[in-house]
């Protein structure tokens, strides 16, 4: 083989194996476009049982409106506060003075008036003292009586200059301790009459018994409560309000108020007080509105929904 053909075949392999080189290296391709056709394809559907499992995405256009959140919490009759039934006020009976229970007119949950009796506490005792009262009266008014004519006898003799003057003081003086010992006597006796009184306790306001805490035959101290009335008529409805509407609220404006024991009616009252300190774990105040309740069906203790309607209107 000459040199001339050994050249042309050493070239030929060279040119052979640049070749392979080049199809061994092929050009990169494109990762970025692999990727975002792949994420673009959807995913298989999930089977029934675990898609009810699965959390819901709330896609970001379900948003509250600020506008619309906004303008709701700016209006004042919008809100509808909670709260509660509270008697303006509760009044612990005791009685005047010790005694036992003769009877027991009431009993817890009763509707009372102003004045009207609750128990009676024996009044063996309170009776006799009566009695002697009237007795020591009348002897009072008998030695008033003497003493009066004894001084009208003594007035005359004077005057005739036929008693000395130290006489005529001495009637006078018997006549005065005599008018003061029937002053005497008629306290006394109104004493007696005021205990016999006092033996009848009757309710200081008009309202509801809430307890009941005596029974016929008990003994009563004067610091033992035999009974706790509240007030019914009328009832004030206590409930707290944001701290933002501090300057809408204002007294004299109406409210209605609606109870679970009578579904489907409304009561209106007024807003009577609004608090002025906020309570600074909360941020609201309080407001109490005034309900007359002239029949008496709400109670203390109702829970209240609240419906201030067009009390922040000027």
């Amino acid at each position: 083989m000459t040199k001339r053909t050994l050249a042309l075949a050493a070239a030929l392999m060279a040119a052979v194996a640049c070749g392979g080189d080049k199809k061994a290296d092929p050009k990169p391709a494109d990762t970025t476009a692999e990727t975002s056709a792949a994420a673009a394809k959807p995913a298989p559907p999930l089977p029934a049982d675990v898609a009810q499992l699965a959390p819901s995405e709330q896609p970001a256009t379900a948003a509250a409106d600020p506008a619309a959140t906004a303008a709701a919490a700016t209006s004042l009759a919008a809100l509808q506060p909670t709260g509660e039934f509270v008697s303006p006020s509760r009044s612990e009976v005791a009685p005047k003075q010790p005694g036992r229970v003769a009877a027991v007119y009431v009993d817890a949950g009763s509707r009372v008036s102003r004045g009207q009796p609750l128990l009676t506490l024996e009044t063996d005792y309170p009776r006799i003292e009566v009695q002697r009262a009237e007795a020591d009266l009348a002897r009072a008014r008998a030695a008033e009586n003497d003493a009066r004519r004894d001084f009208d006898r003594k007035k005359g003799l004077l005057g005739n200059q036929s008693i000395p003057q130290a006489t005529y003081d001495r009637s006078q003086s018997a006549y005065e301790q005599a008018q003061a010992a029937r002053a005497s006597a008629e306290a006394s006796l109104s004493l007696a009459k005021q205990h016999m009184a006092d033996a009848v306790m009757r309710s200081p306001i008009t309202g509801v018994v809430s307890e009941r805490r005596t029974d016929v035959g008990e003994r009563l101290g004067e610091a033992g409560v035999a009974f706790v009335v509240e007030q019914t008529a009328p009832l004030k409805l206590r409930f707290s309000i944001p701290e933002r509407y501090l300057g809408e609220l204002r007294t004299g404006q109406p409210v209605t108020a609606r109870v679970d024991p009578y579904p489907g009616e409304t009561f209106t009252g007024r807003i009577k007080t609004v608090g002025g300190v906020i309570d600074p774990a909360t941020r609201t105040f309080f407001a109490e509105a005034e309900f007359a309740n002239a029949d008496g069906r709400l109670r203390p203790g109702l829970f209240a929904r609240i419906d201030l309607g067009h009390a922040g209107a000027r």
